[in-house]
Order: C-alpha cells, then sequence, then structure tokens
C-alpha cells in the first residue's frame, strides 16, 4: 500500500531516499523525459536567474532563425501545435516537479512569444525588441486580464481533483497567452496611432 494519497511516478532522475517534496530542475532531470526538456525551454528554464526572460530570449532567437524559413501557415501550424503539446509537456513537468507553477517551466513564455513576433511581423529589430519589453512586462507584472488568467488554477489540489495536474498545465499556458494578447493589443494601438 502506498501511503502517499496522490503518487507521482518515480522518475529515473529520482535518488533512493530522496524526500518527496518539490523537485528543483537540473540537466539530469531535463533529460529524464522529452516533456521535460520541451517545457523547460530546451535548456533556458535552467537559467538560476530570469528563467522567464531566458526562455523569451530563446524564443527571440528561434524565431530570428525560422522566420524566413516557415510561411504563414507553417507558422500557424507550429505555434498551435507549441501550445497544445506545450500544455502537455508543462503538464507533465509540472507534475514530476511536484509544483504547480514552477518558474522553471519557460515553454509557455515560448509559445506566447512566438505569436506575438508572427502575429506582429513584419517587424525590425527594434520593433521585436519593445514586443520583447512589452511582452515581458506583461508577464512579470500580470495586469488585470494576465493575472486573472495566473491565479485561475492555482487553488487547484491535484489530490482531491483527478485533472488538477491538466489544469495546472493549461494554468501555466494561458497566463502567457493573454500576455501576449495585451502585448499584441499594445502594438496594434501604436501602429494605428
Amino acid at each position: 500500500m502506498n501511503p502517499d494519497p496522490n503518487p507521482v511516478q518515480d522518475a529515473p532522475y529520482r535518488e533512493a531516499g530522496e524526500p518527496r517534496g518539490p523537485v528543483t530542475p537540473t540537466a539530469r532531470f531535463m533529460m529524464a523525459h522529452p516533456a521535460h526538456v520541451m517545457a523547460l525551454g530546451f535548456g533556458s528554464g535552467l537559467s538560476p536567474k530570469a528563467p522567464g526572460t531566458a526562455g523569451t530570449l530563446w524564443a527571440w532567437l528561434t524565431f530570428a532563425l525560422l522566420q524566413n524559413r516557415l510561411n504563414d501557415l507553417q507558422w500557424g501550424v507550429l505555434i498551435t501545435l507549441s501550445v497544445l503539446v506545450g500544455w502537455w509537456a508543462c503538464t507533465v513537468t509540472a507534475r514530476n516537479m511536484r509544483v504547480m507553477d514552477p518558474g522553471s517551466i519557460v515553454w509557455d513564455e515560448i509559445a506566447a512569444f512566438w505569436l506575438v513576433l508572427w502575429l506582429a511581423t513584419p517587424m525590425v529589430f527594434w520593433g521585436q525588441a519593445v514586443a520583447f519589453a512589452l511582452f515581458r512586462f506583461f508577464d512579470a507584472v500580470k495586469p488585470g486580464p494576465v493575472a486573472w488568467a495566473d491565479q485561475l488554477y492555482h487553488d487547484v489540489d491535484p489530490v482531491t481533483d483527478p485533472a488538477g495536474w491538466r489544469k495546472a498545465g493549461w494554468g501555466i499556458m494561458l497566463d502567457d497567452l493573454v500576455a501576449a494578447f495585451c502585448t499584441l493589443l499594445v502594438i496594434a494601438l501604436w501602429r494605428v496611432w
């Protein structure tokens, strides 16, 4: 009989006798599961300082590398898949870290910032830098609707709610998508003005 009311599968990164509390992500943890690699932004989420900013920078760099290689349809498919598969990756990684919304999960920033850059294109470097600053502002400060989206699933208890981890994974993605739409709204108003 397992005394833990919410058992988490012991993964290869868990050492014998390690406590069952929150797991601090390491390179070993990241490489233990494909969902971890994705959710941790291919290592950008392991940044000891400002992992969200590191993840957003990773998104910007990969967008710059792929921008002229993908057409609009391909970008649309990539971003849609990034959100849907990202939901799964964030769910699995949060569950394995035993934290509802870990700061080291940065796939939400990556998918959301790709959306901003794609929908706001064409933009020169400085326009992208403004988009970066706006997105980081909305994601970090969480004004209005971003705060609402961020708090939507924070009270979920995976012990009493069988869908708790899936809700947490969606909550991780949702606030960044709302931050992306706020960023796009400001850019649209800026362009009209």
